[in-house]
């Protein structure tokens, strides 16, 4: 089997300066205008070519003492010469831009719920202001997060955890704060109640996410039921909050969700918010922060942050969610 150039080892490694003059002279076709232009004698120049023939074992001009002319090979070259000397002449721009954060990639992690509106916001203004710049996006809940932030495979994540509390090792910028509602299924009796009640709610079967998905508000609802003495009867148990959503459609208990998810319109749900006790017992708030481990050299990230911490989503897509830096 024949190797490819590009797979060859073996391949002569080329200076730029004899693809320099290389196209120098076919663009003149003449050995003396071609050396004036290069700033040098004749003589230096038609060894050059000599050499740069001798390394590609192969002839780039046909020469006579009246004419140069270039051979098939030479014609074939000459496009791809000047790209590569076009390319070679912006690396330097190419990397200072790289440096300064105008150009790569930034691998962002996301949980579904700033996929509804805020994440979809911030990538198109994103691109538009830096359209070098690539992000790369996963979706993954925040235990996933965690673990590809740990391993150095993601630059940065949006998760969802309780208000106030700091993801520990972490740098962050608080995106959302918004509170807890209700997602009950539609024909459920207290989907039409005129006021719903903490004390009535806490009685009704939970759909919730797995502890280790999000600890601190799953550890925040069940403090609220501690606190009336209660304990919740899980129903089930789901990842996505679509999924959860999709559960108490189907009747097998209610949800708190973040009220971002009131935006997920699904047949069959009715979200209600239900307010302060008597006895000042409410229900937990729940943060969004973008979270990156300190240290990130990526340029990228830091041009990402200050971006999202300058341009907050729009009062219509947030609702009542603020954006403030910690």
């Amino acid at each position: 089997m024949n190797e490819s150039a590009d797979a060859n080892p073996r391949e002569p490694l080329v200076e730029l300066r004899l693809w320099r003059q290389f196209l120098t002279l076919s663009d003149e076709l003449h050995f003396g205008r071609a050396a004036q232009r290069l700033h040098m004698t004749q003589p230096p120049l038609t060894q050059a070519i000599a050499h740069l023939e001798a390394v590609l074992g192969l002839r780039l001009f046909d020469r006579t003492k009246r004419s140069v002319r270039l051979t098939a090979a030479g014609l074939a070259l000459v496009p791809e010469v000047r790209d590569l000397l076009a390319r070679a002449q912006a690396l330097p721009a190419h990397a200072r831009a790289a440096a300064g954060g105008e150009l790569g990639h930034l691998r962002l992690g996301f949980v579904s719920t700033v996929g509804f509106a805020l994440l979809p916001q911030w990538v198109r203004a994103f691109r538009q202001r830096y359209p070098k710049l690539a992000l790369e996006l996963t979706e993954a809940t925040g235990d996933v997060q965690l673990q590809l932030l740990d391993r150095g495979e993601m630059d940065a994540g949006f998760m969802l955890h309780a208000a106030s509390f700091v993801p520990p090792g972490l740098e962050r910028v608080v995106i959302a704060t918004e509170p807890l509602v209700l997602a009950l299924p539609e024909h459920h009796p207290l989907a039409s109640a005129a006021r719903l009640t903490l004390a009535r709610v806490l009685a009704e079967p939970l759909v919730i996410f797995p502890r280790r998905i999000v600890p601190s508000l799953h550890d925040a609802i069940f403090a609220m039921y501690h606190a009336a003495g209660r304990s919740p009867t899980v129903a089930q148990e789901a990842i996505q909050m679509q999924t959860i959503v999709n559960l108490v459609s189907a009747g097998l208990g209610v949800a708190w969700v973040p009220e971002s998810v009131r935006q997920f319109q699904r047949t069959g749900v009715v979200y209600r918010t239900v307010p302060v006790t008597r006895s000042g017992s409410r229900v937990p708030a729940c943060e969004t922060s973008m979270v990156w481990v300190s240290g990130n050299a990526n340029p990228v990230l830091a041009r990402f942050v200050a971006f999202v911490a300058e341009v907050p989503p729009a009062p219509a897509d947030i609702d009542r969610h603020e954006l403030r830096a910690k």
